[in-house]
Protein backbone atom coordinates (compact mmCIF):
# COMPACT_ATOMS: atom_id res chain seq x y z
CA UNK A 1 0.00 0.00 0.00
CA UNK A 2 1.58 2.96 -1.48
CA UNK A 3 0.77 6.92 -0.86
CA UNK A 4 0.98 8.85 -4.01
CA UNK A 5 -0.11 12.48 -5.28
CA UNK A 6 -1.24 13.07 -8.65
CA UNK A 7 -1.52 16.72 -10.25
CA UNK A 8 -5.56 16.93 -11.07
CA UNK A 9 -6.11 20.56 -10.90
CA UNK A 10 -4.13 20.45 -7.66
CA UNK A 11 -2.68 17.90 -5.50
CA UNK A 12 -4.82 15.00 -5.34
CA UNK A 13 -3.64 12.08 -2.91
CA UNK A 14 -4.55 8.68 -3.94
CA UNK A 15 -3.90 4.84 -2.17
CA UNK A 16 -2.18 2.32 -4.56
CA UNK A 17 -2.55 -1.12 -3.33
CA UNK A 18 -0.77 -2.33 -6.45
CA UNK A 19 -1.56 -5.01 -8.90
CA UNK A 20 -0.77 -5.60 -12.56
CA UNK A 21 -4.15 -6.62 -14.05
CA UNK A 22 -7.04 -4.36 -15.25
CA UNK A 23 -7.62 -0.70 -13.44
CA UNK A 24 -9.81 -0.55 -10.51
CA UNK A 25 -10.59 2.49 -8.59
CA UNK A 26 -12.23 3.26 -5.05
CA UNK A 27 -14.20 6.28 -4.52
CA UNK A 28 -15.24 6.96 -0.55
CA UNK A 29 -18.49 8.49 0.78
CA UNK A 30 -19.00 11.30 2.79
CA UNK A 31 -16.78 12.11 5.27
CA UNK A 32 -14.60 9.34 3.99
CA UNK A 33 -11.21 8.65 2.86
CA UNK A 34 -9.28 6.29 0.82
CA UNK A 35 -8.39 4.69 4.00
CA UNK A 36 -11.96 3.40 3.99
CA UNK A 37 -10.83 0.57 1.34
CA UNK A 38 -7.37 -0.71 3.48
CA UNK A 39 -9.34 -4.00 4.61
CA UNK A 40 -10.03 -4.87 0.79
CA UNK A 41 -7.29 -3.34 -1.52
CA UNK A 42 -4.67 -6.23 -1.18
CA UNK A 43 -6.74 -8.93 -2.02
CA UNK A 44 -8.60 -6.83 -5.01
CA UNK A 45 -5.06 -5.49 -6.42
CA UNK A 46 -4.78 -9.50 -6.66
CA UNK A 47 -6.89 -9.17 -9.46
CA UNK A 48 -6.74 -5.27 -10.66
CA UNK A 49 -4.09 -2.41 -10.50
CA UNK A 50 -6.23 -1.49 -7.31
CA UNK A 51 -6.54 2.28 -6.54
CA UNK A 52 -8.31 4.31 -3.88
CA UNK A 53 -8.68 8.32 -4.24
CA UNK A 54 -8.99 11.08 -1.50
CA UNK A 55 -11.69 13.41 -3.09
CA UNK A 56 -11.19 17.13 -3.00
CA UNK A 57 -10.73 18.50 0.57
CA UNK A 58 -10.80 14.80 2.06
CA UNK A 59 -8.70 12.32 3.63
CA UNK A 60 -5.10 14.01 2.07
CA UNK A 61 -6.50 16.00 -0.68
CA UNK A 62 -6.66 19.36 -0.14
CA UNK A 63 -9.33 21.55 -1.46
CA UNK A 64 -7.36 23.62 -3.32
CA UNK A 65 -9.83 26.53 -4.37
CA UNK A 66 -11.74 23.71 -5.85
CA UNK A 67 -15.14 22.57 -4.43
CA UNK A 68 -15.90 19.62 -2.55
CA UNK A 69 -19.55 19.60 -4.12
CA UNK A 70 -20.53 16.18 -5.66
CA UNK A 71 -20.37 17.56 -8.93
CA UNK A 72 -17.25 18.44 -8.98
CA UNK A 73 -15.95 15.67 -7.07
CA UNK A 74 -17.35 13.96 -10.19
CA UNK A 75 -15.49 15.47 -12.17
CA UNK A 76 -12.39 15.29 -9.80
CA UNK A 77 -12.77 11.29 -10.18
CA UNK A 78 -13.32 11.73 -14.36
CA UNK A 79 -10.11 14.03 -14.39
CA UNK A 80 -7.75 11.40 -12.40
CA UNK A 81 -9.44 8.63 -14.34
CA UNK A 82 -8.48 10.80 -17.54
CA UNK A 83 -4.87 11.74 -16.60
CA UNK A 84 -3.39 9.61 -13.89
CA UNK A 85 -4.79 5.68 -14.90
CA UNK A 86 -5.31 6.40 -18.43
CA UNK A 87 -8.22 3.40 -19.21
CA UNK A 88 -11.04 2.51 -18.63
CA UNK A 89 -11.64 1.36 -14.99
CA UNK A 90 -13.90 -0.54 -12.73
CA UNK A 91 -15.32 2.07 -10.68
CA UNK A 92 -16.20 1.05 -7.11
CA UNK A 93 -18.43 3.47 -4.72
CA UNK A 94 -19.04 3.79 -1.75
CA UNK A 95 -22.33 6.16 -0.35
CA UNK A 96 -21.88 9.52 -1.99
CA UNK A 97 -18.93 8.10 -4.08
CA UNK A 98 -21.72 5.34 -5.27
CA UNK A 99 -23.50 8.60 -6.35
CA UNK A 100 -20.30 9.54 -8.01
CA UNK A 101 -19.65 6.68 -10.00
CA UNK A 102 -23.15 6.74 -11.37
CA UNK A 103 -22.77 10.34 -12.38
CA UNK A 104 -19.48 9.64 -14.01
CA UNK A 105 -20.60 6.09 -15.74
CA UNK A 106 -23.41 8.43 -17.51
CA UNK A 107 -21.71 11.12 -18.47
CA UNK A 108 -18.31 9.27 -19.47
CA UNK A 109 -19.64 5.65 -20.39
CA UNK A 110 -15.67 5.32 -22.27
CA UNK A 111 -14.44 5.94 -18.92
CA UNK A 112 -16.18 2.92 -16.73
CA UNK A 113 -15.74 -0.65 -17.69
CA UNK A 114 -17.60 -1.64 -14.87
CA UNK A 115 -19.62 -0.33 -12.17
CA UNK A 116 -19.85 -1.37 -8.50
CA UNK A 117 -22.06 0.50 -6.15
CA UNK A 118 -21.62 -0.12 -1.94
CA UNK A 119 -24.62 1.23 -0.23
CA UNK A 120 -24.73 4.18 -2.75
CA UNK A 121 -26.27 7.39 -1.25
CA UNK A 122 -29.65 7.42 -3.96
CA UNK A 123 -33.19 8.74 -3.69
CA UNK A 124 -34.81 6.99 -0.44
CA UNK A 125 -38.65 5.95 -1.65
CA UNK A 126 -41.19 8.05 0.42
CA UNK A 127 -42.35 5.15 2.59
CA UNK A 128 -39.08 4.27 4.27
CA UNK A 129 -37.79 8.35 5.12
CA UNK A 130 -37.40 8.23 8.60
CA UNK A 131 -38.18 11.11 10.88
CA UNK A 132 -34.89 12.70 12.33
CA UNK A 133 -34.64 12.15 15.93
CA UNK A 134 -35.00 15.97 17.98
CA UNK A 135 -30.89 15.53 18.18
CA UNK A 136 -29.89 15.22 14.74
CA UNK A 137 -33.22 18.08 13.74
CA UNK A 138 -30.74 20.37 15.58
CA UNK A 139 -27.48 19.38 14.18
CA UNK A 140 -29.24 19.67 11.14
CA UNK A 141 -29.96 23.07 11.64
CA UNK A 142 -26.72 24.36 12.85
CA UNK A 143 -25.14 22.89 9.47
CA UNK A 144 -27.75 24.72 7.83
CA UNK A 145 -27.00 28.68 8.89
CA UNK A 146 -23.53 29.64 7.47
CA UNK A 147 -20.61 29.93 9.82
CA UNK A 148 -22.30 28.60 12.93
CA UNK A 149 -21.94 25.15 10.70
CA UNK A 150 -17.88 25.48 10.64
CA UNK A 151 -18.21 26.32 14.51
CA UNK A 152 -20.19 23.37 15.06
CA UNK A 153 -17.72 20.97 14.15
CA UNK A 154 -14.17 22.25 14.92
CA UNK A 155 -15.48 22.59 18.93
CA UNK A 156 -17.02 19.18 18.35
CA UNK A 157 -13.73 17.38 17.42
CA UNK A 158 -11.80 19.49 20.20
CA UNK A 159 -14.54 18.23 22.69
CA UNK A 160 -14.44 14.51 21.42
CA UNK A 161 -11.09 14.38 20.22
CA UNK A 162 -9.89 11.79 17.39
CA UNK A 163 -10.46 8.59 19.35
CA UNK A 164 -14.49 9.46 20.09
CA UNK A 165 -15.09 10.32 16.52
CA UNK A 166 -13.94 7.60 14.73
CA UNK A 167 -15.53 5.85 17.52
CA UNK A 168 -19.17 7.58 16.71
CA UNK A 169 -18.79 7.58 13.29
CA UNK A 170 -18.35 3.76 13.30
CA UNK A 171 -21.00 2.83 15.26
CA UNK A 172 -22.99 5.54 12.92
CA UNK A 173 -22.21 2.94 9.76
CA UNK A 174 -21.63 -0.33 11.02
CA UNK A 175 -23.84 -2.41 12.63
CA UNK A 176 -21.49 -4.43 14.57
CA UNK A 177 -18.52 -1.63 14.90
CA UNK A 178 -16.21 -4.34 16.80
CA UNK A 179 -15.99 -6.20 13.62
CA UNK A 180 -13.89 -3.55 11.98
CA UNK A 181 -10.12 -4.10 12.16
CA UNK A 182 -8.49 -2.35 14.81
CA UNK A 183 -5.49 -1.50 12.38
CA UNK A 184 -7.97 0.08 10.04
CA UNK A 185 -9.79 2.05 13.13
CA UNK A 186 -6.28 2.90 14.18
CA UNK A 187 -5.50 4.50 10.75
CA UNK A 188 -8.70 6.25 10.54
CA UNK A 189 -7.77 7.78 13.95
CA UNK A 190 -4.30 8.85 13.00
CA UNK A 191 -5.71 10.81 9.97
CA UNK A 192 -8.28 12.32 11.80
CA UNK A 193 -5.85 13.41 14.12
CA UNK A 194 -3.43 15.28 11.50
CA UNK A 195 -6.68 16.74 10.25
CA UNK A 196 -7.58 18.26 13.51
CA UNK A 197 -4.76 21.37 12.81
CA UNK A 198 -6.94 22.00 9.70
CA UNK A 199 -9.07 23.94 11.81
CA UNK A 200 -12.49 25.50 9.63
CA UNK A 201 -10.96 24.18 6.61
CA UNK A 202 -11.49 21.00 8.10
CA UNK A 203 -14.74 21.15 7.92
CA UNK A 204 -15.73 22.97 5.22
CA UNK A 205 -15.65 19.96 2.51
CA UNK A 206 -17.78 17.94 4.55
CA UNK A 207 -20.46 20.73 4.99
CA UNK A 208 -20.14 21.57 1.12
CA UNK A 209 -20.36 17.70 0.66
CA UNK A 210 -23.57 17.07 2.57
CA UNK A 211 -25.53 19.83 1.32
CA UNK A 212 -24.73 19.14 -2.05
CA UNK A 213 -25.58 15.15 -1.84
CA UNK A 214 -28.80 16.50 -0.07
CA UNK A 215 -30.06 18.49 -3.06
CA UNK A 216 -29.15 16.03 -5.48
CA UNK A 217 -30.83 12.71 -3.84
CA UNK A 218 -34.30 14.99 -3.51
CA UNK A 219 -33.76 15.85 -7.33
CA UNK A 220 -35.48 13.68 -9.68
CA UNK A 221 -33.12 14.56 -12.77
CA UNK A 222 -30.58 11.48 -11.10
CA UNK A 223 -32.68 9.25 -12.31
CA UNK A 224 -32.01 10.02 -16.10
CA UNK A 225 -28.19 9.51 -15.33
CA UNK A 226 -29.32 6.28 -14.18
CA UNK A 227 -30.89 5.48 -17.08
CA UNK A 228 -28.15 6.51 -18.98
CA UNK A 229 -25.37 4.05 -17.28
CA UNK A 230 -23.99 1.50 -19.81
CA UNK A 231 -21.27 0.07 -17.92
CA UNK A 232 -22.76 -3.64 -15.97
CA UNK A 233 -23.32 -3.01 -12.61
CA UNK A 234 -23.41 -4.85 -9.01
CA UNK A 235 -25.26 -3.15 -6.33
CA UNK A 236 -24.17 -4.27 -2.85
CA UNK A 237 -25.54 -3.42 0.68
CA UNK A 238 -26.08 -4.17 3.84
CA UNK A 239 -29.41 -4.89 5.33
CA UNK A 240 -28.89 -2.69 8.78
CA UNK A 241 -27.89 0.73 6.94
CA UNK A 242 -29.27 3.00 8.84
CA UNK A 243 -27.72 5.95 6.49
CA UNK A 244 -29.13 4.63 3.36
CA UNK A 245 -31.87 1.72 3.66
CA UNK A 246 -31.37 -1.01 1.54
CA UNK A 247 -35.11 -0.02 -0.08
CA UNK A 248 -33.37 2.73 -1.89
CA UNK A 249 -31.13 -0.28 -3.33
CA UNK A 250 -33.74 -2.11 -4.28
CA UNK A 251 -36.04 0.83 -6.12
CA UNK A 252 -32.45 1.41 -7.76
CA UNK A 253 -32.42 -2.10 -9.49
CA UNK A 254 -36.11 -1.73 -9.65
CA UNK A 255 -35.55 0.91 -12.42
CA UNK A 256 -32.20 -0.71 -13.53
CA UNK A 257 -33.33 -4.51 -13.55
CA UNK A 258 -30.63 -5.38 -15.58
CA UNK A 259 -27.83 -4.66 -12.50
CA UNK A 260 -27.12 -7.37 -10.20
CA UNK A 261 -28.37 -6.48 -6.24
CA UNK A 262 -26.98 -8.26 -3.34
CA UNK A 263 -27.93 -7.73 -0.08
CA UNK A 264 -25.70 -8.56 3.11
CA UNK A 265 -27.38 -9.63 5.74
CA UNK A 266 -26.50 -8.21 9.38
CA UNK A 267 -23.94 -5.69 8.01
CA UNK A 268 -24.40 -1.64 7.99
CA UNK A 269 -23.59 1.11 5.61
CA UNK A 270 -19.33 0.18 4.88
CA UNK A 271 -19.52 -3.30 4.46
CA UNK A 272 -16.11 -3.20 3.06
CA UNK A 273 -15.05 -2.01 6.62
CA UNK A 274 -17.42 -3.70 8.82
CA UNK A 275 -17.25 -7.54 7.18
CA UNK A 276 -14.44 -7.56 4.36
CA UNK A 277 -14.31 -11.53 3.61
CA UNK A 278 -18.19 -11.44 2.64
CA UNK A 279 -17.69 -8.53 0.74
CA UNK A 280 -14.83 -9.95 -1.48
CA UNK A 281 -16.89 -12.60 -1.42
CA UNK A 282 -19.30 -11.38 -3.34
CA UNK A 283 -17.17 -8.88 -5.81
CA UNK A 284 -15.47 -11.53 -6.52
CA UNK A 285 -18.37 -14.00 -7.57
CA UNK A 286 -20.02 -11.28 -9.24
CA UNK A 287 -17.03 -10.83 -11.53
CA UNK A 288 -16.56 -14.38 -12.36
CA UNK A 289 -20.06 -14.31 -13.41
CA UNK A 290 -18.96 -11.55 -15.61
CA UNK A 291 -16.38 -13.41 -17.28
CA UNK A 292 -17.73 -16.10 -17.37
CA UNK A 293 -20.53 -14.41 -19.80
CA UNK A 294 -17.73 -12.72 -22.26
CA UNK A 295 -17.67 -14.02 -25.19
CA UNK A 296 -14.65 -16.24 -26.20
CA UNK A 297 -11.98 -14.63 -27.90
CA UNK A 298 -11.49 -15.27 -31.79
CA UNK A 299 -8.41 -16.95 -32.77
Amino acid sequence: MRHKVADVGGPVHYVDFGGAGPAMLMVHGLGGNALNWMAVGPELAKRFHAMAIDLAGFGQTPLYRRSAAVGANADLVHAFIDKVIGEPVVLMGNSMGGHIAILVAADHPDSVAECILVDPAVPIPFAHVRTPSPAMLGVAAALSIPGLAEVFFDRRLRRLGPERIVEQSLALVSADPSRVDPQVVEAHVQLTRERSSLGPQNSRAFLQASRSIALRMADPRFWNRVKRVKAPTLVIHGSRDEVIPVAAARELVRRRPDWTLRILEGVGHVPMMETPKEFLSVVNAWLADRIALEPAAVS
